[in-house]
């Protein structure tokens, strides 16, 4: 099975778990129908965006779409998806972590020089901190950001809007995006 369909198996499952339909999964989410079903049958490559859109709605963590789960108390790899890319980042799960406080995934990611991507709010309760490896980098809530160089870390809550940017050149990191426990049960927004 390729990463796609992999992906698209995963996306299914969280759905008929939670007994959505198509439709009501796509007006949760405001992804396409279409788009869904491509996405759930293997035959279209994801955006970071779509794929943090239809997690949050089905209130799950981005690493259990991208990955199969971590044992119970556990760290997984997320090596099963390679990387995902969104207007301005590209992100590469590196690991999920679970336990009984949070559900923490850990991404490498780059921040394209000159691109700003503005992410959704997650799941309430979200929180990501992002340490800057190269680069320089303006990251957080739209009315709030910070400015991080090497060596340095920013930390903000994800539940709200936020963006990421890269103003002087391509930005190398490493960013923890930290769930509540209540996330894992599938209690998203709107449920």
């Amino acid at each position: 099975m390729g990463l796609n369909e992999d992906l698209g198996r995963r996306l299914r499952a969280l759905r008929r778990e939670q007994g959505l339909s198509l439709s009501e999964l796509s007006r949760r989410s405001r992804v396409g129908k279409g788009t869904l079903s491509e996405l759930e049958s293997g035959l279209r490559n994801p955006t970071l965006e779509t794929l943090y859109a239809l997690a949050t709605a089905l209130g799950h963590p981005l690493s259990a779409v991208l990955s199969d789960p971590a044992p119970e108390g556990g760290a997984g790899s997320g090596a099963a998806f390679p990387g995902v890319s969104g207007t301005g980042v590209t992100a590469t799960l590196l690991e999920r972590h679970e336990d009984a406080a949070a559900v923490t995934d850990v991404f490498r990611v780059t921040i394209r020089a000159g691109a700003t991507q503005e992410s959704a709010a997650h799941v309430p309760g979200t929180e990501e901190s992002l340490m800057v490896l190269t680069g320089t980098a303006v990251v957080g809530p739209p009315h709030d950001t910070r400015t991080v160089g090497p060596g340095d870390s920013a930390r903000w809550r994800a539940d709200a809007p936020h963006l990421y940017s890269a103003p002087d050149g391509d930005v190398h990191g490493i960013l923890f995006v930290r769930y509540p426990s209540a996330v894992r049960g599938g209690g998203g927004p709107g449920q």
